[in-house]
Parts: structure tokens; sequence; C-alpha cells
């Protein structure tokens, strides 16, 4: 087993560092809490004390202290809600019981990922590299209103940075298991333009788990990331800009189950999206607007070779799937005495082609929506209402199939409170839906056992959501605490007939419900350190998600996900954090012991990871030189997010950083 002695001495030196006597005396300030500005919950700038969702925000300041490479293990790290994680580049996320699709399809997921607004075009959180992004807004719970079909359980806004200072950095690295890492990026602004972007490569060789075991053919020939996010402002207000992000894994290892591995399959991973904005308002912003034109591709590829099947059957030709997507968005918003305003239009259009069946899919999906908010009592409160009417056309086509239409109308309605300056109470009512595929509605053509035949009558799957909550800001600490609770009705389940035809049908509903919380303090306010010292926690709790048709709790879905640590940081560039990521048991189907599948328990985990650095040079000349050390699953935890696909046990890396 690799050990971690070599990062050892780098955590000691930065906790002496750490020690509040070693200081100098910063005290940054930070803005309050409740006036922080978001964006995601109403598709326009707003103080987070006017917003009746309960909202997460991952910002720029926990990125960096992450050992986190991509958005998924960032979400993992938070315990924002369920993760499944496989080997190879792949990880989706679920939040309150909702998930992705086990993919990444966009279109048929259940959490909605967005990059800078828009979707993403991937549910695959592993394709998007931390290093140009400023921070993620979490809405836990619908944002079907704000973006349409799939944000039921939740909508992740992944945001890149823009720039707002002249800086470059250099990053590079390594560590357990061969990994070998690389970056450069930088910031730019002047005469109107910025720029922001990086640049990231990667390679890993095959990876032991807990307690020692190699797991062969984990690794990866190399992964790319590229972000840009570059604008020209011709005034103050007005501001085009394009957003470039690009990501490519070459030859992942596909390993198949640890407890038979297939030793030479790998997988190809590509993903770019494109967009293209304008934003304006008037010289005293009464009027904003904002205007979009996107486009992307996700490519996976899986290829099996003959090698490592004695039985001859894998033949070596890769199986693929490929979603083309590209979309509008237009929106104004007007602010008046009253209330604030925004209307809007959205367009978006797919083309889905999978090597394993013979069609191809096309939606289109335009779609207009109202959100509209108005203070009352003195604009201590503030009421919240959302209206969204889309319309969505299916097609199947090659060999055989049809279209259908369908359309779907979904309000929301929520109120947030400021009891006080510090302390807020809020509540919200919102639906949200998933539209049935091209291929549920209207597929016909030739399966395995017989036709797979679409199903026009299919309603769209829907959800129906109860929330409260209370948040509290004071200084240093805050303090969030939600119930909700929310009826899902009209999943779409495979229908298999009895003469060996394959079609789907609306069956079963749920109900799920429990409580999230979140909590930080920084210790110094009490003691008047100069450097911060700061226990956190978020928890996410499930009192009920049982499915109301067989009795049994949902599958792949946590009843506890938990994430608390330490951070102790000057704000000046030293820092160590500890984080611990607990994840509770789970039901999964038994997919490794062979047909007939049976539903089995997966084990709870809890990873624990340590992470240090230590600014020991800074010039204005010369720039900064920054030693950073990391320490990923401390106490060798054996865990998995998916049966029978361990993760790396203890694993250390260490790199430096230069800024200027």
């Amino acid at each position: 087993m690799k050990k971690a002695y070599p990062v050892a001495f780098l955590f000691f030196l930065a906790c002496m560092q750490a020690a509040p006597g070693h200081s100098a005396d910063l005290s940054p300030q930070t803005p309050a809490m409740m006036d922080e500005i978001v964006v995601t919950a109403s598709r326009s700038a707003e103080f987070r004390k006017e917003i009746s969702a309960n909202l997460t925000v991952v910002d720029r300041e926990e990125i960096e202290q992450s050992c986190s490479r991509n958005a998924g293990d960032l979400l993992a790290e938070k315990g924002i809600g369920h993760i499944k994680r496989y080997p190879g580049n792949l990880t989706t996320i679920g939040i309150r019981g909702y998930r992705n699709d086990t993919h990444g399809n966009d279109l048929q997921g259940h959490v909605l990922v967005l990059l800078d607004g828009r979707r993403a075009g991937t549910g695959n959180v592993a394709k998007l590299l931390t290093k140009n992004i400023e921070k993620i807004e979490i809405i836990r719970g619908p944002g079907a209103v704000q973006y349409g079909s799939a944000g039921m359980g939740g909508v992740i806004n992944i945001i890149t940075r823009q720039a707002e200072t002249k800086g470059m950095f250099l990053e590079a690295g390594g560590g357990s298991f061969d990994t070998w890492e690389r970056s450069i990026g930088g910031t730019f602004k002047e005469n109107g333009f910025d720029f922001a972007g990086s640049y990231t490569h990667l390679t890993y060789d095959d990876y032991d788990t807990g307690g020692g075991d190699t797991y062969d053919n984990t690794g990866i020939d190399y992964e790319t990331g590229i972000s840009a996010n570059l604008g020209y402002s011709f005034s103050e207000n007005h501001r085009l800009g394009v957003t470039f992000t690009r990501f490519d894994a070459e030859e992942p290892g596909s390993p198949s189950y640890f407890s038979k591995p297939d030793l030479d399959d790998v997988t190809n991973k590509d993903y770019y999206s494109i967009d293209t904005s304008y934003t304006g308002a008037t010289e005293n912003e009464q009027y904003q607007w904002m205007a979009r034109y996107f486009f992307g591709k996700d490519e996976n590829e899986w290829i099996d070779n003959t090698g490592s099947d004695p039985s001859g059957l894998d033949d070596g030709i890769p199986s693929a799937n490929e979603t083309d997507q590209q979309g509008l968005q237009a929106q104004v918003t007007g602010a008046y005495d009253f209330a604030t305003m925004t209307v809007g239009f959205d367009w978006l259009d797919c083309e889905v082609k999978n090597t394993w069946t013979p069609e191809e899919t096309t939606y289109s999906n335009p779609a207009l929506f109202f959100m509209g908010k108005s203070p009352l009592l003195g604009e201590d409160l503030t009421v919240n209402l959302g209206l969204r009417y889309d319309w969505y056309d299916v097609e199947v086509t090659e060999p055989a199939g049809g279209d259908e239409s369908r359309n779907n109308f979904t309000p929301q309605i929520g109120f947030a409170w400021m009891v006080t300056d510090e302390l807020k109470i809020r509540g919200q009512y919102a639906e949200a839906f998933m539209m049935p595929s091209a291929k549920q509605l209207s597929a016909d053509y030739p399966g395995f056992t017989g036709q797979v035949v679409g199903n026009p009558d299919l309603d769209p799957e829907n959800s129906s959501t109860y929330e409260a909550g209370i948040d509290y800001f004071h200084k240093s600490l805050k303090a969030s605490l939600t119930y909700f609770h929310s009826d899902f009705e009209d999943k779409i389940v495979t229908d298999y007939q009895s003469n060996g035809d394959q079609s789907w049908t609306n069956l079963g509903d749920t109900t799920i419900a429990g409580f999230e919380v979140e909590f930080s303090y920084d210790l110094a306010e009490c003691f008047n350190w100069a450097w911060e010292m700061r226990p956190y926690l978020g928890m996410t709790i499930l009192t009920e998600y049982k499915d109301e048709q067989t009795g049994e709790n949902l599958l792949y879905t946590s009843g506890t996900n938990l994430a608390a640590g330490l951070v102790v940081s000057n704000g000046a560039g030293p820092f160590v954090r500890l984080n611990i990521a607990y994840t509770g048991k789970q039901d999964v189907m038994d997919y490794e012991s062979g047909w007939p599948y049976s539903e089995v328990e997966l084990a709870s985990s809890t990873v624990t990871d340590l992470v240090a650095a230590y600014r020991f040079y800074e010039s204005p000349d010369y720039g900064a030189f920054t030693i950073r050390g990391e320490i990923r699953n401390l106490f060798d935890q054996k865990y998995a997010y998916a049966k029978g696909y361990p993760m790396p046990g203890i694993n250390w890396f260490l790199g430096l950083r230069w800024e200027y």
C-alpha cells in the first residue's frame, strides 16, 4: 500500500504556521451573508435575503481549499446528496432522493446541472473541472419554473470565473498511483476586455482500494480540461461574452466489477460547450436584459477488447452514445417600486444517438416563463411567484418510430420574511416535472426479445414540494434548517409484456421528506484570534423515502448524507482543512451476482480528507510560491458509491503553485 508519509512534514509545518501566536493580524471583512448576491433562484441577480428556496453556495475559497479536481468530487465532499461514482470519470449526483441518470444523460435525470445558468448538456459532473469555477449555487428542491424539465430534486449551477483583475498561475504536482498533474491559467482585464481561463492535464495509474488491493484497469492515459470566459464591455452596463468548456479523457480504464475485473476494456469521454451572450441594462439599471445562444456535444465510447474475454463474445467494436444540444435564452427584468419582474423565453434542441438501439431521437422544447417578487411590510417580507409553460416535440427516426407532442404548466410560490436583520423565515411550494423521452413516447423497432414500442399516452413525471426553513447569520455564524416534503407521481417504468415486447407506463408514487442542516462558525470571533478557525457541518436526513407501490425504500438513496470539518486559515494563502464526508447505507440492485438480480444493502462509508498549503515566498517582482499537500481517504476507508466499484484507498498528492 502506498503511504502518505511524504506530506506529513508539510501538514506539521502548516499547522505550526496556523497557530494564532504565529500569525499577523489579518481580519478580512466580508459582506453580511444576507446581502450576498446570487443568481440561480430567479435567473437574475438578487440578494440572498429575498430567496424563498434553500440555497447552498460553494464559493471560490472553498473550491481552492478542496482536494477535488472536478465538480463531482467537490459535491461528494460537501455531502449535498447521493453520489454515484465509477472508475473512469463518471459521477452523477442526487439531491433529496432524486438523482441523475446513471450515464449522465441531461435529458433523463431528476437533478439539473447548469453551466453559467443554462443546461450544461451533461449530467456527468466529473467532466466539469474546478480550476476556472468561481462558485457553485445549488437550489435544494424544485427548479423547474426557472429551468424546465429535470429540475425536480435540485439545480446545480456551476458558474465560471469572470476576470476582475490581472493575474496568472502555474501549478504542478504528483502523488500516489503515479498521479501527475499540471495546470496553467489566469485572468486579464483592460480597456473593456476581460478573460479568465485555465488548462489542466492529469494522468494516473491503476489505484489501490482501501486495505491496499490494486484495482486493475482503473488508470487513465490522460485527462484534459479547458475553460475560458472572455468578454468585451463596450460600456459600463453592456457586455458581450463567450464561454468555452472542453473535457477529454483518453482511454480511462473500464474495469467492470472488482470481483471480476475486465483488464483491458477502456472508455473515451469527450465534452465541449460554447455559449455567446449579451447582457445589458439601462443607465439606472431599472431594466436589465440577457440574450444567449449555446451549443455543445457530450460523447461517450466504450471499447470491449477480446483479450480479457476468453469466450470471444467481445469483438472490440465500440459502443457509444452522443448528445448534441443547442439552445437560446432571452429575458428582461424590470424593477419597480411594487415588484421586480422577469419574463423570458427558452428554446432547447437536442439530438441523441446510441449504438445499442437503432433509433435516433430529437427533442425540441420552447418555453415561456415569468418570475416576480414583491416587497411587503416595509420590504421585510418578499413574496416570490413563478410560472412556466413548456412545449415539447419529440421524434424517433431511423429506422422506425414517430413523433409526439406534449406541454406542461409549472407554478411556484414562496415567501422570505426578514424577522430581523439576521434572521430569515422562508417557505415555498413548487412543482417540477420530467418529460418522457422520445423513445418512451414513440419508438417502434425490434428489440432483443420482441418489438420496442413507445407509449403515446405517457404523462410527464411530476412532483409537488412543500418546504419551510430558517436562516440565521450573525457575524461569522451561519446556520440554516429546512424541512421539505415532496410527492413524486407518475413515475415512468419499463413495461415488459407477455409476448416479449417492451414498452413504458406511468406507475408508482413516492413520498420523500426530510431535513437539511447547514452550520459554520469562526471560533476566532470568540477568542479574538487573527486567524480563522471555522468548524462546519452540512447534513441531509431523509425521514421518508418509500416507493408507495412496493413499500420499500427507494433504491440508491441514503437516509443520511453528512459533511463536517474544520478550516484554519489566515485568508492570505496558508490554510489547513480537514473534511469528513459520511454517506449512509442504501439499498441497491446487485448486478454483480448475475441474473436474476436482487436487492442488497450497500454499506455506509466515512471518507476523511486533509489538505494544507503554505505560502513560503512572496514578492512584488517574482510573485508568490505556495506548496500544497493532500491526504485523501486519510483512514484508508474501503468504500464504494456503486456496488462492486470500490474507490481509492489512502493516497497523497504534493504540488507547487506560482501565481503573479
